[in-house]
């Protein structure tokens, strides 16, 4: 699932495509639970509105519109929202990807898997919002309504301090992988950087939150900067769907020191990764070099 950085990423590279323009046109496939507003009504709503903006809300990206209306976009599991002009076998099905040669790199076709399609006045490409699974989400948001999802969003985790984590660490019985989890909490971690985060912290992803000391909480809290400031350098990280905008892989994957190793050499102290399913995710750490 795409987290922080992914969406943050995406939000910077998609923005010149949309900011500052109007809508021309919108195209959707049918209704289903990927459409929180109706396509029908989206279609209304949308065409002939301008983009002001385009912000980023924990693991959400919320479009700015003139007369105040608003657009939320969530990738959910498995979403891309990218160029017309990108090109990548990520955004084919697997039997697609089966039949090409290595080094193609073909330009994308809008396929029964996407959902949302946008062209904008004047010249550029298109913006396509591509999901297979259908657990992204879009929703039009009049001006002045209020909005559950937001509403209910953390500290972001780029601005999350140690001693915001420590007080929310006293009131829950839950892992301090949980708490990291927990969106109410901080925004936008999921399960790679809370693994990566606690790790760099040495602190157990099944420690019980109330037993992290206070200055656990600020190591966490830094490593968190540390590995989203990272990941976002480096374009998010693609271990299945995941792509830029333009089409381009992420690179952090490459730099992950615990999530998805296990087994593997821990890269400090040379112990075995080990893994287990820690607030219903798979966590991965490091026996020796976490406490």
């Amino acid at each position: 699932m795409p987290e922080l950085p992914e969406v943050e990423t995406t939000r910077r590279r998609i923005a010149p495509f949309l900011v500052g323009k109007r809508v021309e046109e919108i195209v959707t496939t049918g209704p289903s639970y990927f459409f929180l507003t109706s396509p029908a009504a989206l279609r209304r709503s949308l065409v002939g509105r301008r983009i002001e903006s385009l912000d980023r809300a924990g693991k959400y990206l919320v479009a700015g519109l003139d007369r105040g209306a608003r657009l939320l976009l969530h990738l959910g599991m498995t979403g891309q929202l990218f160029s017309s002009e990108a090109t990548s076998v990520r955004l084919l099905s697997a039997t697609a990807r089966a039949s090409l040669p290595p080094e193609a790199q073909p330009r994308f076709e809008p396929d029964e898997h996407t959902h949302l399609q946008i062209t904008m006045e004047g010249e550029g490409p298109k913006v396509f919002f591509r999901d297979v699974r259908k657990f992204g989400k879009v929703q039009w948001l009049a001006s002045g309504e209020e909005n559950a999802r937001l509403d209910r969003l953390g500290t972001d985790a780029l601005e999350l301090t140690g001693e915001e984590l420590f007080r929310a660490n006293r009131r829950r019985r839950v892992t301090i992988k949980g708490m990291l989890l927990d969106q109410s909490v901080t925004a936008g971690v999921g399960n790679i950087y809370a693994d990566e985060a606690l790790f760099i912290a040495g602190v157990r992803p099944g420690r019980a939150a109330q037993r992290v000391t206070r200055r656990e909480c600020e190591a966490i809290a830094l490593a968190l900067h540390r590995v989203l400031g990272r990941s976002i350098e480096t374009g998010g990280s693609s271990i299945s769907d995941y792509v830029a905008p333009d089409g381009s892989d992420g690179g952090y994957q490459d730099e992950r020191k615990v999530y998805g190793r296990r087994g593997e050499a821990c890269l400090e102290c040379g112990d075995a990764i080990k893994r287990r399913i820690i607030a219903q995710r798979s966590s991965h750490y490091c026996a020796r070099c976490q406490r």
